[in-house]
């Protein structure tokens, strides 16, 4: 089983959407996790409501701190948090340089929405 990490600050918009496309994508070949070095405690509604478009009900996640993830992992992804994401031992680590959608209209945030998705295919296809 292959183990990945996504990573932004406030593990409610960028992560939480990664770590349910790897759900999707991986299956059970696949543990994915989410956290925020800065957690925003919830999980932004428009992220529900446009995992929900997908068929994923994103309603069921919680936002985490990076403190309660332990382990290695096969990859780290960190997406905009710089210096704020601490490090957090894999063998491969990528920095996803996509913006936080959160203040999007609804096109835009679709748009990183469909980025992630095609990136954690491209993850997962690698590992």
């Amino acid at each position: 089983m292959k183990r990945v990490l996504f990573v932004c600050i406030e593990n409610s918009n960028r992560s939480q959407m990664a770590e349910a496309f790897a759900r999707m994508h991986g299956g059970p070949a696949v543990e994915a996790s989410s956290a925020g070095s800065r957690p925003s405690g919830r999980i932004n509604p428009k992220a529900v409501r446009f995992m929900a478009e997908l068929g994923y009900d994103l309603a069921s996640h919680r936002s985490k701190s990076l403190d309660d993830i332990d382990g290695a992992f096969d990859a780290v992804i960190t997406m905009g948090c710089g210096d704020e994401c601490p490090w957090v031992p894999a063998r491969r680590r990528e920095d996803w340089a996509l913006p936080d959608p959160r203040d999007m209209d609804e096109d835009g945030y679709r748009a990183v929405r469909d980025e992630i998705q095609r990136r954690v295919r491209e993850l997962l296809a690698s590992l």
